[in-house]
Protein backbone atom coordinates (compact mmCIF):
# COMPACT_ATOMS: atom_id res chain seq x y z
CA UNK A 1 0.00 0.00 0.00
CA UNK A 2 1.37 3.10 -0.98
CA UNK A 3 1.91 6.18 1.94
CA UNK A 4 2.05 9.91 2.01
CA UNK A 5 3.58 12.30 3.50
CA UNK A 6 3.23 16.15 4.35
CA UNK A 7 5.81 18.22 4.24
CA UNK A 8 6.59 21.55 5.24
CA UNK A 9 8.26 24.66 4.01
CA UNK A 10 11.14 26.51 6.09
CA UNK A 11 12.28 30.04 5.98
CA UNK A 12 12.80 31.46 2.64
CA UNK A 13 10.13 30.61 1.02
CA UNK A 14 8.28 33.67 2.10
CA UNK A 15 6.90 36.27 -0.57
CA UNK A 16 4.23 38.90 0.03
CA UNK A 17 0.74 37.56 -0.14
CA UNK A 18 1.28 34.55 0.27
CA UNK A 19 -2.17 32.88 1.30
CA UNK A 20 -4.39 35.83 0.14
CA UNK A 21 -6.23 33.81 -2.27
CA UNK A 22 -7.39 31.58 0.41
CA UNK A 23 -7.81 33.83 3.04
CA UNK A 24 -10.50 35.99 0.56
CA UNK A 25 -12.24 32.77 -0.42
CA UNK A 26 -11.87 30.04 2.36
CA UNK A 27 -13.86 30.51 5.83
CA UNK A 28 -11.24 28.15 7.52
CA UNK A 29 -8.12 29.44 6.07
CA UNK A 30 -9.56 33.23 7.27
CA UNK A 31 -9.69 32.24 10.64
CA UNK A 32 -6.14 30.91 11.07
CA UNK A 33 -4.75 34.49 9.85
CA UNK A 34 -7.39 36.05 12.27
CA UNK A 35 -5.98 33.79 15.04
CA UNK A 36 -2.31 34.78 14.16
CA UNK A 37 -3.16 38.38 14.87
CA UNK A 38 -4.67 37.53 17.36
CA UNK A 39 -2.49 35.24 19.25
CA UNK A 40 1.02 37.55 18.82
CA UNK A 41 -1.14 40.97 19.26
CA UNK A 42 -0.06 42.23 15.79
CA UNK A 43 -1.21 42.75 12.36
CA UNK A 44 0.95 39.92 10.86
CA UNK A 45 -1.95 39.49 8.01
CA UNK A 46 -1.13 43.15 6.87
CA UNK A 47 2.15 42.59 6.76
CA UNK A 48 1.96 39.12 4.71
CA UNK A 49 -0.70 40.38 2.43
CA UNK A 50 1.31 44.21 1.94
CA UNK A 51 4.41 43.61 2.67
CA UNK A 52 7.11 45.00 2.25
CA UNK A 53 9.35 42.09 1.56
CA UNK A 54 12.29 42.82 3.19
CA UNK A 55 9.95 43.45 6.79
CA UNK A 56 8.75 40.11 6.01
CA UNK A 57 11.60 38.56 5.42
CA UNK A 58 13.17 39.25 9.15
CA UNK A 59 13.49 36.04 11.11
CA UNK A 60 10.82 37.03 13.48
CA UNK A 61 8.38 37.97 10.71
CA UNK A 62 9.07 35.55 8.15
CA UNK A 63 8.72 32.50 10.58
CA UNK A 64 4.96 33.15 11.61
CA UNK A 65 4.05 34.16 8.61
CA UNK A 66 5.33 31.05 6.91
CA UNK A 67 3.84 29.05 9.55
CA UNK A 68 0.64 31.08 9.06
CA UNK A 69 0.24 30.35 5.60
CA UNK A 70 0.88 26.73 5.44
CA UNK A 71 -1.69 26.07 8.23
CA UNK A 72 -4.08 28.11 6.48
CA UNK A 73 -3.09 26.20 3.27
CA UNK A 74 -3.40 22.65 5.42
CA UNK A 75 -6.91 23.84 6.52
CA UNK A 76 -8.50 24.01 3.33
CA UNK A 77 -6.53 21.24 2.25
CA UNK A 78 -8.26 19.04 4.88
CA UNK A 79 -11.04 19.27 3.79
CA UNK A 80 -10.93 16.49 0.97
CA UNK A 81 -9.85 13.76 3.30
CA UNK A 82 -6.67 13.30 2.02
CA UNK A 83 -4.52 12.05 5.42
CA UNK A 84 -1.03 11.93 6.02
CA UNK A 85 1.22 8.81 6.73
CA UNK A 86 3.55 11.07 7.84
CA UNK A 87 4.42 14.97 8.11
CA UNK A 88 8.16 16.76 8.09
CA UNK A 89 8.95 20.25 7.87
CA UNK A 90 12.47 21.59 6.96
CA UNK A 91 14.10 23.52 10.10
CA UNK A 92 10.69 26.07 10.73
CA UNK A 93 8.57 23.61 9.07
CA UNK A 94 9.26 21.54 11.89
CA UNK A 95 6.59 23.38 14.08
CA UNK A 96 4.07 23.35 11.22
CA UNK A 97 3.95 19.56 10.90
CA UNK A 98 3.85 19.37 14.25
CA UNK A 99 0.02 21.35 14.25
CA UNK A 100 -0.80 19.11 11.80
CA UNK A 101 0.23 15.94 13.72
CA UNK A 102 -1.66 17.20 16.52
CA UNK A 103 1.62 18.09 18.95
CA UNK A 104 0.90 21.52 19.50
CA UNK A 105 -2.28 23.95 18.92
CA UNK A 106 -1.67 26.35 15.79
CA UNK A 107 -1.88 29.28 18.45
CA UNK A 108 0.45 27.98 21.14
CA UNK A 109 2.96 26.86 17.57
CA UNK A 110 2.66 30.67 15.84
CA UNK A 111 4.00 32.06 19.70
CA UNK A 112 6.40 29.58 19.90
CA UNK A 113 7.85 30.68 16.18
CA UNK A 114 7.60 34.13 16.80
CA UNK A 115 10.20 33.85 19.93
CA UNK A 116 12.37 31.35 18.07
CA UNK A 117 13.10 33.90 15.36
CA UNK A 118 13.77 36.66 17.95
CA UNK A 119 16.16 34.53 19.91
CA UNK A 120 17.72 33.44 16.52
CA UNK A 121 18.31 36.91 15.53
CA UNK A 122 19.19 38.24 18.69
CA UNK A 123 21.90 35.39 19.25
CA UNK A 124 24.70 36.69 16.79
CA UNK A 125 25.05 40.06 16.00
CA UNK A 126 24.88 41.25 12.68
CA UNK A 127 27.74 40.46 10.14
CA UNK A 128 29.49 38.51 12.59
CA UNK A 129 27.58 34.97 11.61
CA UNK A 130 27.38 33.30 8.02
CA UNK A 131 26.20 30.29 5.81
CA UNK A 132 26.85 29.10 2.84
CA UNK A 133 25.83 26.64 0.22
CA UNK A 134 28.44 24.13 -0.78
CA UNK A 135 27.58 22.10 -3.91
CA UNK A 136 29.07 19.19 -5.60
CA UNK A 137 30.99 17.83 -2.05
CA UNK A 138 30.26 14.51 -0.13
CA UNK A 139 29.23 15.01 3.57
CA UNK A 140 31.67 13.14 5.06
CA UNK A 141 34.40 15.30 3.19
CA UNK A 142 32.68 18.59 4.06
CA UNK A 143 32.16 17.84 7.44
CA UNK A 144 35.95 16.73 8.01
CA UNK A 145 36.93 20.52 6.50
CA UNK A 146 34.55 22.36 8.98
CA UNK A 147 36.20 19.96 11.74
CA UNK A 148 39.66 20.86 10.74
CA UNK A 149 38.48 25.21 10.39
CA UNK A 150 36.46 24.97 13.57
CA UNK A 151 39.94 23.59 15.42
CA UNK A 152 41.82 26.01 14.46
CA UNK A 153 39.52 28.76 15.81
CA UNK A 154 37.21 29.93 13.87
CA UNK A 155 33.66 28.04 14.65
CA UNK A 156 31.50 26.48 11.35
CA UNK A 157 29.53 23.35 11.23
CA UNK A 158 27.37 21.47 8.78
CA UNK A 159 23.98 23.48 8.84
CA UNK A 160 21.32 21.32 6.56
CA UNK A 161 22.27 18.28 4.50
CA UNK A 162 19.28 18.90 1.75
CA UNK A 163 20.06 16.66 -0.57
CA UNK A 164 22.87 15.28 -3.19
CA UNK A 165 25.21 17.45 -3.53
CA UNK A 166 23.85 20.65 -1.53
CA UNK A 167 24.92 20.80 1.99
CA UNK A 168 24.91 24.32 3.80
CA UNK A 169 27.54 25.39 6.59
CA UNK A 170 27.18 27.71 9.36
CA UNK A 171 29.05 29.43 11.75
CA UNK A 172 31.23 32.81 11.89
CA UNK A 173 31.60 35.14 9.15
CA UNK A 174 35.62 34.05 9.21
CA UNK A 175 34.73 30.30 9.58
CA UNK A 176 32.53 29.98 6.75
CA UNK A 177 34.66 31.90 4.82
CA UNK A 178 37.50 29.90 5.41
CA UNK A 179 35.58 26.50 4.83
CA UNK A 180 34.23 27.41 1.61
CA UNK A 181 38.18 28.12 0.53
CA UNK A 182 38.75 25.09 1.66
CA UNK A 183 36.12 23.11 0.19
CA UNK A 184 36.73 24.68 -3.63
CA UNK A 185 40.51 24.00 -3.18
CA UNK A 186 39.12 19.99 -2.95
CA UNK A 187 37.02 19.97 -5.37
CA UNK A 188 33.26 21.42 -4.46
CA UNK A 189 31.66 22.76 -7.48
CA UNK A 190 30.76 25.66 -6.19
CA UNK A 191 30.26 27.67 -2.75
CA UNK A 192 27.58 29.88 -2.45
CA UNK A 193 27.21 32.64 0.18
CA UNK A 194 23.53 32.71 1.66
CA UNK A 195 21.87 36.65 2.49
CA UNK A 196 20.65 35.43 5.62
CA UNK A 197 20.53 37.29 9.16
CA UNK A 198 22.32 34.60 10.98
CA UNK A 199 24.20 31.06 11.44
CA UNK A 200 20.81 29.18 11.68
CA UNK A 201 21.84 25.83 12.85
CA UNK A 202 24.81 26.02 14.52
CA UNK A 203 26.60 25.66 17.77
CA UNK A 204 26.24 29.73 17.54
CA UNK A 205 22.66 29.36 18.14
CA UNK A 206 23.00 27.40 21.82
CA UNK A 207 22.02 31.14 23.82
CA UNK A 208 18.83 30.78 21.33
CA UNK A 209 18.61 27.79 22.44
CA UNK A 210 18.36 27.76 26.00
CA UNK A 211 15.84 30.73 25.56
CA UNK A 212 13.72 28.75 23.64
CA UNK A 213 13.67 25.96 25.99
CA UNK A 214 12.00 28.18 28.23
CA UNK A 215 8.66 29.19 26.03
CA UNK A 216 8.48 26.06 25.05
CA UNK A 217 8.38 24.77 28.99
CA UNK A 218 5.15 26.96 29.02
CA UNK A 219 3.23 25.17 26.22
CA UNK A 220 0.58 22.34 25.90
CA UNK A 221 2.33 19.52 23.84
CA UNK A 222 0.64 16.31 23.51
CA UNK A 223 1.85 12.65 21.54
CA UNK A 224 1.66 12.93 17.80
CA UNK A 225 -1.45 11.02 16.04
CA UNK A 226 0.96 10.70 13.07
CA UNK A 227 4.63 10.34 12.90
CA UNK A 228 6.57 13.45 12.75
CA UNK A 229 10.51 12.60 10.89
CA UNK A 230 12.35 15.18 12.85
CA UNK A 231 15.18 17.19 11.69
CA UNK A 232 17.70 16.72 14.18
CA UNK A 233 17.33 12.18 13.66
CA UNK A 234 15.72 11.79 10.66
CA UNK A 235 14.03 9.64 12.66
CA UNK A 236 9.74 9.41 13.50
CA UNK A 237 9.06 10.84 16.76
CA UNK A 238 5.93 10.16 18.31
CA UNK A 239 6.48 11.43 22.66
CA UNK A 240 5.77 14.90 23.51
CA UNK A 241 9.17 15.12 25.86
CA UNK A 242 11.05 14.03 22.88
CA UNK A 243 9.93 15.85 20.11
CA UNK A 244 10.43 19.28 22.88
CA UNK A 245 13.84 18.06 23.75
CA UNK A 246 14.45 17.58 19.93
CA UNK A 247 13.04 21.28 18.90
CA UNK A 248 15.64 22.45 21.21
CA UNK A 249 18.61 20.80 19.74
CA UNK A 250 16.98 21.74 16.59
CA UNK A 251 18.31 25.35 17.03
CA UNK A 252 22.21 24.55 16.69
CA UNK A 253 22.34 20.77 14.79
CA UNK A 254 22.12 20.17 11.30
CA UNK A 255 18.99 19.56 9.21
CA UNK A 256 19.01 16.17 8.11
CA UNK A 257 16.46 16.98 5.24
CA UNK A 258 17.86 14.15 2.52
CA UNK A 259 17.87 11.31 5.55
CA UNK A 260 14.51 12.88 6.51
CA UNK A 261 13.28 11.71 2.55
CA UNK A 262 14.98 8.87 2.52
CA UNK A 263 13.57 7.25 5.67
CA UNK A 264 10.15 8.25 4.29
CA UNK A 265 10.67 6.44 1.35
CA UNK A 266 12.24 3.77 3.15
CA UNK A 267 8.97 2.99 5.19
CA UNK A 268 6.48 3.20 1.88
CA UNK A 269 5.92 6.87 1.15
CA UNK A 270 5.40 7.15 -2.67
CA UNK A 271 3.54 10.65 -2.55
CA UNK A 272 5.06 13.91 -1.25
CA UNK A 273 2.94 16.61 -0.90
CA UNK A 274 4.35 20.39 -0.15
CA UNK A 275 1.97 22.15 2.31
CA UNK A 276 2.26 26.16 2.19
CA UNK A 277 4.32 28.94 -0.21
CA UNK A 278 7.12 28.02 -3.02
CA UNK A 279 8.48 24.62 -4.47
CA UNK A 280 11.62 24.24 -2.54
CA UNK A 281 11.10 20.95 -0.77
CA UNK A 282 9.25 19.40 -3.72
CA UNK A 283 12.56 20.20 -5.72
CA UNK A 284 14.98 18.30 -3.29
CA UNK A 285 12.47 15.36 -2.98
CA UNK A 286 13.09 15.30 -6.73
CA UNK A 287 16.91 15.33 -6.37
CA UNK A 288 16.60 12.86 -3.55
CA UNK A 289 14.95 10.24 -5.50
CA UNK A 290 13.10 10.86 -8.87
CA UNK A 291 11.13 8.11 -8.97
CA UNK A 292 8.67 10.02 -6.14
CA UNK A 293 5.40 12.31 -6.87
CA UNK A 294 5.89 15.16 -5.77
CA UNK A 295 3.39 17.86 -5.62
CA UNK A 296 2.86 21.17 -3.99
CA UNK A 297 -0.05 23.45 -2.85
CA UNK A 298 0.07 27.10 -2.05
CA UNK A 299 -3.18 28.27 -3.09
CA UNK A 300 -6.42 27.23 -4.45
CA UNK A 301 -5.38 26.61 -7.86
CA UNK A 302 -2.72 24.50 -7.25
CA UNK A 303 -5.23 22.97 -4.39
CA UNK A 304 -7.61 21.74 -7.23
CA UNK A 305 -4.92 20.48 -9.54
CA UNK A 306 -2.83 18.42 -6.73
CA UNK A 307 -6.48 16.77 -5.47
CA UNK A 308 -7.64 16.20 -9.12
CA UNK A 309 -4.67 14.28 -9.73
CA UNK A 310 -4.66 12.66 -6.75
CA UNK A 311 -8.50 11.47 -6.82
CA UNK A 312 -7.66 10.48 -10.59
CA UNK A 313 -4.83 8.01 -9.23
CA UNK A 314 -7.22 6.33 -6.37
Amino acid sequence: MTKTAFVFPGQGSQVVGMGKDLYDNVQESREIFHKADERLNEKLTELIFEGPQDTLTLTYNAQPALLTTSIAVLEHFSREGIKADYVAGHSLGEYTALVAAGVLSFEDAVYAVKKRGQFMDQAVPAGQGAMAAILGMPAADLEKITEEVTESGYSVQLANLNCPGQIVISGTAMGVEKASAIAKEKGAKRAIPLEVSGPFHSELMKPAANQLQDVLSELNFHDAKIPVVANVTAESVYRQDEIKELLVKQLYSPVRWEESVRAMIDNGVTTFIEIGPGKVLSGLVKKIDRSVNVLAISDRETMNATISKLKGES
